[in-house]
């Protein structure tokens, strides 16, 4: 079966709520969505809280690597979901846009980190149902 829908998430530094989006949405709907996930402006690596966190629900994100927001990533998506990045997302007609309002994990210890998780999970289960 091939992939139905690509899905992009877009946050800040792309080290924390769009990898835990991407490895949920993968984890529930890989099979059928094509899955990606950036930054406006990468950090150098995964936030080790929201490591820890996902680890916490069975899955691994720990060999992520934070990408770099880029047109052709929007352009081949058919939903973008950004969180927390405004406008340094490109904006392309046709396209489904949707602004999750989370708060940002980054410098949070894991404790901080599971409500925000827990928030993406649901997000995550609700949009499978829409796409």
């Amino acid at each position: 079966m091939s992939k139905t829908s690509s899905v992009l998430f877009v946050c800040v530094h792309n080290a924390g709520r769009s990898q835990m989006a991407a490895a949920y949405l993968n984890h529930f709907a890989g099979d059928w969505v094509e899955v990606r996930s950036a930054g406006s402006a990468p950090a150098d690596s995964i936030n080790p809280a929201v490591v820890a966190a996902m680890l916490e629900e069975g899955i691994d994100i720990s060999a992520e690597v934070p990408k770099v927001l880029s047109v052709s990533a929007v352009e081949s998506s058919d939903v973008v979901i950004t969180m927390g990045c405004g406008d340094a997302c490109p904006f392309f007609p046709g396209k489904r846009y949707l602004d999750w309002k989370l708060d940002d994990p980054a410098g949070q210890g894991v404790d901080a980190v599971r409500p925000i998780r827990n928030q993406i999970k649901a997000l995550v289960q609700d949009l499978i149902q829409t796409l």
